[in-house]
């Protein structure tokens, strides 16, 4: 199973889900530490566990693929700025 894969291919899915426990507005930081728990709950649900380490380079190459399509922008090693609103996701979802 490509876990990179399913975070690219529901990607509004997976931040809908995330802002339900680290709330994600435009031009916030997000953290490594947040993303890689968020990864980690996020598989849980759907009955695959991830080590620690798992998650935590499936984070950091997610965030890498955000930041190729300008969705983040990198601040530190572990920080990010969201380049996106999610509200704008729920409110797509719901049309």
């Amino acid at each position: 199973m490509d876990y990179l894969d399913i975070l690219k291919n529901n990607k509004d899915i997976f931040f809908n889900f995330m802002e339900a426990k680290y709330p994600l507005y435009k031009d916030s930081n997000i953290f490594l530490r947040d993303l890689l728990y968020a990864i980690k709950n996020f598989f849980e649900k759907k009955n695959s566990e991830l080590s620690y380490s798992t998650a935590e380079n499936l984070a950091l190459a997610f965030a890498a693929y955000l930041e190729a399509n300008g969705e983040f922008t990198k601040l530190r090693f572990d920080t990010w700025r969201v380049n996106f609103s999610t509200e704008k996701v729920v409110k797509e979802e719901a049309a």
